[in-house]
């Protein structure tokens, strides 16, 4: 799909999604709409690779936005990553969730769909450092839980490659098992724990 039509379907479904959004419930647009067009064109995007990367080592420079449903976030979700539905996405509880200083917000979804609506309505309400997951939860199924090593030899880099996914599938499948009521307090632990590592208290 050329780059024409990517922001025509964007731009469409943005439309449709603030025609359903009530009028005085969060923030304007600060964005011109011809800017806002050129920077959905750049699709600031990152691999689910990249993403696990981000997930293993526990980035602090990177917080992980999932726009679907509560329902869907309930039934799994990346560790790690918020709920923030994209209805309520433009609530003004969520400002200060969504311009943090030198922090990557990444939006994902089952697809980019979702996300990249997420994205242009971040970057239009004055957001920078506003990116998608490519694929969302789909290419995160396709690519990280069920790679599996083939072949005799692998390089190096594949090698790493493949440790990469195989701990964020572990991660997954550790914090998507609990139930919900231990959830927050396996976040609470490892906060507590980067905390102690970092030689606070």
């Amino acid at each position: 799909m050329n780059t024409r039509v990517k922001i025509s379907v964007l731009l469409v479904g943005l439309g449709v999604l603030l025609a359903f959004i009530p009028g005085g419930s969060g923030k304007s647009f600060r964005v011109k709409p011809a800017e806002l067009a050129t920077k959905a064109a750049s699709e600031n995007q990152f691999s689910v690779d990249e993403v696990a990367r981000f997930v293993n080592t526990e980035d602090s420079t990177v917080q992980l936005i999932d726009v679907r449903s509560a329902a869907e976030y309930r039934t799994c979700n990346i560790p790690g990553s918020v709920n923030i539905p994209l209805e309520n996405l433009t609530e003004s509880g969520w400002e200060s969730v969504l311009n943090r200083k030198n922090v990557r917000t990444i939006f994902y979804s089952n697809d980019n769909l979702l996300a990249s609506m997420a994205q242009t309505i971040a970057t239009g309400m004055g957001n920078e450092n506003v990116f998608v997951m490519k694929g969302g939860l789909n290419e995160w199924f396709q690519t990280v839980m069920l790679s599996e090593f083939s072949g005799e030899k692998i390089s190096a880099r594949e090698n790493a490659l493949f440790e990469n996914r195989f701990k964020a599938r572990a991660a997954f499948n550790q914090i998507n098992s609990l139930p919900d009521s231990l959830k927050n307090k396996y976040f609470d632990a490892k906060r507590l724990q980067r905390k102690k590592l970092d030689g606070g208290c």
